[in-house]
Formats: structure tokens, C-alpha cells, sequence
């Protein structure tokens, strides 16, 4: 009997059971996209509102319509769950939970032990298991592989597990899970040519390598490269002020060098899932093996350092309009980590709020995708409505997100004083005054 070829058939036939763990931004859209693949697919998540919306047909996630959900609801292609035990006779697995940090700074694998505990319960001959997850290189072999890899079953003979990270980018209108090339590792080389099976039903270009460390590695390599260059970009930012010079000119003059120049920008910070997060795993890895990731540590100080820098502009600038922080109205605009999205996670607005109400600020804000927020603990604030009033009752207004249906002109002409921290307003004409990064 060889399993391998029992489950490549079932995935080239599409009688193969897929289950999705963990039903945010990475599970649900790859959920979706296997059932359209043609997959019956069982999507897993603790939370139980969650799967009770999943299961009227609606979804929760901006790149995944309703319609979507609903069609597949209906056509029996897609059914959501909190009882691991639905998993049993499934043949293939992607694990997609959350990876945090605690509050040491430390990588946060609760979520995915929480996940393979609940696995272990289920976990069958001739099943693949594949870890999504953003994590440090090692974890598939160190932590998955010994919670599964029970009595009777073997990895490479017949149990199959590999590592392919997620490439989510929320809100993205071109790159979506179907064409955005799928890194895959295996532990072995069996387990990575059935991942790779599985996943070039759903996703057009697969891009095998030699481990699942590797995979991790490659993970990690793609948002540290980000987190540097971000950093190195909010740094030049604070260099030209104290220069006197337009960083954002100069970024732009340096982008029309045909090679060997790519541009990022500053910013009050960066947010999301991956970027404040996963080089950390990569350095607390490295730290146990005795060495510093310098440059992570550095560019995680610096990008961490912005939203107080964005708030020493704000205190800066009503202080030459003879005000203090304490006591003066402030409207911040935007409040999710990038623009066009409603999602919140790790975003600086958060930090920049809390920064002003710490020092006496009366801040409100106003966020077209995000009706509201919890600061300072368990603080909920909603978003205000926008409107001319809104902008004229603030001392200062500070855009942290750029979205665009922000009307910028309008913002100009309603605004006594702007702390533009994207550079959305520099191409209006107005009197008002503004101060960029």
C-alpha cells in the first residue's frame, strides 16, 4: 500500500478532504480558494461567532466576498467547525493560526501548540499537515513533527508534513493567494511533492525547496528585508529634518535610478501582522544559538521609536502656536496599519493615540473601515463621523493612514494645522500649515 500515491491521486481527482485551522486572513481565503479548486473543505476556528458567520454565508474578511462564501456554503464545498473531531477522516491539513509575540518579546506558540494538541487527537495514516504559520526556521521539525509523529505513523512513509508560509497581503487588488507563487518544504521528499500537489490546485506557481527550515527561513527573509528597509527609510526621515531636507523628494529623485535602488518610505510606524513581528522570531532563534541579529534589533528600535516621534511633531507644532499638548483637541485620520483596509493589528495609530491621551490630548478619530478601537487596556473609542465641523474643532490633525477616500483638498481647507505622517496633502494647494516627517 503506498500512501503517497493513494493521497496524490485523491488530489489530482479532488476526492481529497482538505481542513483549514484557523479562520483569519491566511485560512479563510485559502479555504475559499481550495473549494473552488474543487476540494470539500472543513475550516476550524475556536471562535464560535466566527464560524456561525462563516456559516450564514457571510464573510468577515475584506478579500473574500460574501457571494463567495455563500455559494460554496451551498454547494457543499465548504463547512465551518470548532469540533476538531470533524477532522477525522480528513487527508490533508493546513494549519494557519496566529503567531504572536508575548510580552517579553519572545515568540508567542500557543496557537499552534494549542492547534497540534487538538491535531494529535485526529491525526490519521496517510494525512499531509501543513504549517502556514509565520514562525522561527526549526518549528516544523522541533515542534511539529514530534507532537504528530506518534505510534505507527512515520513521517515520509505514511504521514506527510511540510512548512508554506503565508503571503497574505490584505487589501491587495492584484496579489492574491491564487497568483502569488507557494513556497513549500517538506521534512521530506515525499511530504514536499504531495504539499506541492496540493497547493498547485489552488495556487498557480509553486516554488519547491530542499527543507521546511529552509521555507521558514525564506518566510522570515522576505518580511525582515521589509522591516530593515523601513526602518532605514523612517531613519533618512528624521536625518533630513534635522537637515532640513524633504525626504520624500528625496526618495523620489533616488527612485529614477534604473538599478540597484528601491524606494520605501517613512511612515508613523509599521503594523500588521508581519512586519513588527515575525524578524523577531527569526532574532529570539538566534539568540539561542549565542548570536545578535543586529540588524533586526535595529530596525525593530527604530520603527518601534515612530509613533513618539509622530507625537514630539504634534507637541512640537502646537507648541509654535503657542499650545501644549494637554488640553488640545487632536484628530487623527486613520487608524488601520495600512491603507484600504480595516485591519488594526500592531498599527501605529494605536501607539499614537495612546502616546496623546498620555500626555493630556483630547483625541478623537475618524477611520471609514474601523468603527472603532480599544486603547489604553480595554478603552473602546469609535470612530467619529467625518465631516468640516470634525476638522475645524482640532487644534491638529494627524493622518497616520493614508486610505483613499480620504478627500485630501477637503482635509487642507477644514484643517487649522496638519502633521501629515504619509505625505498625503503635499501635492494641494492650501495655506494651511503642515508638518511632514
Amino acid at each position: 500500500m503506498s500512501f503517497k500515491l493513494d493521497l496524490l491521486n485523491a488530489i489530482e481527482n479532488r476526492t481529497a478532504k482538505i481542513g483549514i485551522i484557523g479562520m483569519g486572513y491566511v485560512g479563510l481565503p485559502l479555504a475559499v480558494e481550495f473549494a473552488e479548486a474543487g476540494f470539500q473543505v472543513t475550516a476550524v476556528d475556536v471562535d464560535t461567532a466566527k464560524i456561525e458567520t462563516l456559516n450564514r454565508g457571510e464573510s468577515y474578511i475584506e478579500d473574500v466576498t460574501s457571494e463567495q462564501v455563500k455559494h460554496l456554503l451551498d454547494n457543499g464545498k465548504l463547512i465551518g467547525t470548532t469540533d476538531y473531531a470533524d477532522l477525522q477522516d480528513i487527508d490533508a491539513i493546513s494549519i494557519c493560526v496566529p503567531t504572536p509575540l508575548s510580552r517579553s518579546g519572545d515568540p508567542d506558540m500557543s496557537y499552534i501548540n494549542q492547534a497540534l494538541q487538538s491535531l494529535a487527537t485526529v491525526v490519521h495514516e496517510g494525512m499531509l499537515v501543513v504549517l502556514e504559520s509565520t514562525t522561527y526556521p526549526g518549528t516544523t521539525e522541533e515542534v511539529v513533527r514530534p507532537q504528530l509523529e506518534k505510534e505507527g505513523l512515520t513521517v515520509g512513509e505514511n504521514l506527510f508534513i511540510a512548512f508554506s508560509g503565508e503571503r497574505i497581503d490584505p487589501g491587495n487588488k492584484v496579489y492574491k493567494v491564487k497568483n502569488t507563487p507557494k513556497v513549500v518544504g517538506g521534512i521530506s521528499e515525499a511530504c514536499t511533492e504531495i504539499a506541492a500537489a496540493l497547493y498547485s490546485t489552488a495556487v498557480d506557481t509553486i516554488v519547491p525547496v530542499s527543507s521546511p527550515t529552509t521555507a521558514e527561513m525564506v518566510k522570515l527573509l522576505e518580511n525582515t528585508f521589509r522591516a530593515v528597509n523601513i526602518a532605514l527609510a523612517n531613519e533618512m526621515a528624521i536625518m533630513s529634518d534635522k537637515l532640513g531636507i524633504d525626504v520624500w523628494e528625496a526618495i523620489d529623485a533616488a527612485s529614477t535610478k534604473p538599478f540597484g535602488f528601491m524606494p520605501f518610505y517613512p511612515g508613523p510606524g509599521p503594523g500588521g501582522h508581519c512586519i513588527p513581528i515575525d524578524p523577531h522570531y527569526l532574532s529570539w532563534k538566534l539568540k539561542t544559538l549565542n548570536y545578535n541579529a543586529r540588524f533586526i534589533e535595529l530596525s525593530g528600535d527604530i520603527n518601534r521609536s515612530m509613533p513618539g516621534y509622530v507625537v514630539d511633531k504634534v507637541a512640537n507644532a502646537l507648541n509654535d502656536q503657542s499650545r501644549s499638548v494637554r488640553g488640545s483637541r487632536v484628530v487623527v485620520l486613520g487608524v488601520a496599519y495600512k491603507p484600504d483596509v480595516n485591519d488594526v493589528r500592531e498599527s501605529p495609530a494605536l501607539d499614537v493615540i495612546e502616546i496623546l491621551r498620555e500626555k493630556g490630548a483630547d483625541v478623537v478619530y475618524h477611520d471609514p473601515y474601523v468603527p472603532k478601537i480599544r486603547v489604553d487596556g480595554n478603552q473602546i473609542i469609535e470612530s467619529c463621523e467625518y465631516s468640516a465641523d470634525l476638522l475645524q474643532s482640532a487644534h491638529c490633525v494627524v493622518i497616520v493612514t493614508n486610505h483613499k477616500s480620504f478627500d485630501w483638498q477637503h482635509v487642507l481647507d477644514n484643517s487649522r494645522m496638519i502633521v501629515d505622517t504619509r505625505n498625503a496633502v503635499s501635492k494641494f494647494e492650501s495655506e494651511t500649515p503642515v508638518i511632514t516627517l
